[in-house]
C-alpha cells in the first residue's frame, strides 16, 4: 500500500511523548504503530456493522415469525424449559 496521504493531528504534548517512547522501546516507528492502530479501528468499526446488520435481520427474521404464528411466547418457552428442569432434576 502506497503511503501517500499525511495526516496531521494535534494532541496534548505528554501524550504524544509517552507515546513515541512506547513506539520507541517497542523498537517501531510511530507511524507504523499509528497505521496498525488505524487498520484496527477500521477493523473493529466494520465487523460491529456487520454484526449490527446480522443481528437486526435476526430479529427481524423473529418477528415475521412470530407474525406468521410460527414462533412462540416467552412463557410457552419458559414452561418447556421448567419441565425439562424439573425432569432433569428428578433422573439425578
Amino acid at each position: 500500500m502506497s503511503k501517500q496521504a499525511v495526516f496531521t493531528m494535534k494532541l496534548e504534548p505528554e501524550l504524544r511523548a509517552e507515546f513515541i517512547a512506547e513506539a520507541e522501546a517497542a523498537h517501531r516507528p510511530a507511524s507504523q504503530v499509528l497505521r496498525e492502530l488505524m487498520r484496527e479501528f477500521v477493523q473493529r468499526q466494520r465487523e460491529a456493522r456487520e454484526y449490527d446488520a446480522f443481528l437486526r435481520r435476526k430479529v427481524e427474521a423473529g418477528r415475521a415469525s412470530m407474525r406468521a404464528g410460527q414462533g412462540q411466547s416467552n412463557d410457552e418457552v419458559e414452561s418447556k424449559f421448567a419441565a425439562r428442569r424439573t425432569n432433569g432434576a428428578s433422573r439425578g
